[in-house]
């Protein structure tokens, strides 16, 4: 899916950036509010899409301002004005939970703004491309493919870091930390140490390691809030009294936290060490180095299950027949005719399937536009009325805006491929091209020569040169793992 967006977020060219793959440009040319979809759904029960790192953004009490007018609002109401810019502006900031100082970050461009215009630094998005020109919208698309975007989140993100880590240094060499602790009420003073390793080993309780954790008592008045709250730290259902609370958490053993919930996040270090990453991809990353460069053994490789989920229910398939046939068997919709009648492309099959999510999501009936008060009366409008396979005009929904997915873990979008025509292409080209024999007389000049001897070379080249710079980085010394 990376490309897809990539090609959108480049003025058509693929650019690699992981950046631009969420934002949704806008919504379709005369929609209302209720119709825009500033960031792509996500379906339920399924993992989270890890190319995003968790926010960790600290609210602050100066507001965030407008790149273009006089509107300002304060950080915890950020989507309000991402709203605003959208509506009013035309504009979407890629990957805003990145961004580590998004008022610092709006400020910079609300200058760079007021001396060129927008369009010297933002891809262009036009709506309705293929309709009237009256019809025609242009959104524009804020994101780090542009270079001084890039260089401008990393800075940011580098002085966040900075701050953590002098942040993290105060707090190791706190001594006057004085807490109760949460679950037994017994007093501890000194460092913060003290009370986390009590919690571990009396109570089966643990964060983490100390030395992982940043803004430690900010950290433990919200674990002191949720159980104030009668709510269990780690499944985070309500219970009716304390006493109940406490067995739940002791029979369900779950005496610790949620680690899925992104509430948590800001407060371990490893989560402000790279621009975009969770810290399960800093792990990984870091594991891969380890392995030995030949190591390709893939004998014990899985296959991970698609789980892609039907367009019309909440039925998932783990396998693509399943789903497709699913599609065709329940709701007689076959996307296999659909690609073969209509002859669509890779790109076409990607903004179909988008297209159709999001009328559905906005309980719209994809063939003749009919609105509905909810999404059930629409799926029963489509299926009573025989609009099943019938889709509207191809300008309808093959525009740019229907690159972005209308839900980022999508992977029925996985399943897409070009026409099945080229396969039959490819067989009958090869009987037509001759074989002629490889001249192996001089078989030793030919090895030294190689392109592939140059290329696993020059690979073996940058991954020395990779782990030398991993071992002089700040991660070296500040890489450190939570423990939930």
């Amino acid at each position: 899916m990376s490309s897809i967006n990539e090609l959108m977020s480049d003025r058509g060219s693929r650019v690699g950036s992981s950046s631009c793959n969420r934002k949704v440009a806008g919504s379709s040319p005369g929609s209302d509010s209720k119709d825009s979809i500033l960031e792509p759904l996500s379906f339920p029960d399924q993992p989270a899409d890890t190319s995003s790192a968790p926010g960790v953004q600290c609210p602050g009490s100066e507001p965030l301002v407008c790149l273009f007018c006089s509107e300002s609002i304060p950080l915890p109401q950020k989507d309000v004005l991402l709203r605003h810019l959208l509506m009013e502006h035309k504009l979407v900031i890629a990957d805003v939970k990145l961004i580590a100082d998004l008022r610092k970050y709006l400020l910079y461009w609300k200058g760079r703004f007021l001396e060129q215009p927008v369009t010297d630094f933002c891809s262009v998005i036009k709506t309705n491309s293929t309709g009237p020109v009256e019809k025609q919208e242009d959104y524009f698309l804020l994101c780090d493919v542009l270079p001084e975007d890039r260089v401008l989140r990393e800075k940011l993100q580098q002085k966040r870091l900075e701050e953590v880590l002098e942040q993290q240094q105060k707090e190791r060499d706190d001594c006057s930390f004085h807490r109760l602790c949460m679950f037994c009420s017994e007093e501890f003073t000194g460092n913060r140490s003290s009370l986390l390793n009590h919690m571990a080993r009396e109570h089966s309780f643990s964060i983490g390691l100390p030395d992982n954790i940043v803004y430690c008592s900010e950290f433990l008045d919200t674990l002191q809030d949720k159980l104030d709250s009668l709510q269990c730290l780690y499944c985070e259902k309500t219970f009716r009294d304390k006493t109940t609370l406490k067995d739940h958490m002791r029979k369900k053993a779950h005496r610790r936290i949620n680690a899925k919930n992104h509430e948590y996040d800001r407060f371990y270090v490893i989560n402000y060490l790279e621009l975009g990453k969770t810290w399960e991809e800093v792990q990984s990353e870091d594991d891969r180095e380890l392995a030995d460069d030949e190591d390709d053994d893939w004998s014990d490789w899985q296959a991970h299950p698609v789980s892609a989920v039907c367009l019309f229910c909440d039925h998932q398939s783990e396998t693509l027949e399943q789903i497709y046939a699913h599609m065709k068997e329940a709701h007689g919709f076959d996307l296999h005719h659909l690609k073969t009648e209509l002859n669509l492309k890779f790109y076409q099959q990607v903004k179909l399937v988008n297209f159709i999510r999001r009328q559905i999501h906005q309980s719209r009936c994809y063939s003749c536009m009919r609105t509905f008060d909810c999404r059930a009366d629409a799926l029963r409008h489509i299926t009573t009325e025989g609009h099943v396979m019938k889709l509207p005009e191809m300008s309808a929904w093959d525009q740019p805006q229907y690159y972005f997915p209308t839900y980022e873990n999508d992977a029925l979008l996985c399943t897409l491929s070009d026409s099945e025509e080229g396969d039959g292409d490819e067989e009958h080209r090869g009987e037509e091209i001759p074989v002629i024999a490889e001249d192996i007389s001089n078989l030793r000049a030919l090895k030294q020569s190689s392109v592939l001897k140059q290329l696993l070379k020059e690979r073996g080249a940058l991954r020395r040169e990779t782990r030398g710079r991993c071992r002089n980085s700040l991660l070296s010394n500040f890489l450190f793992y939570p423990h939930f």
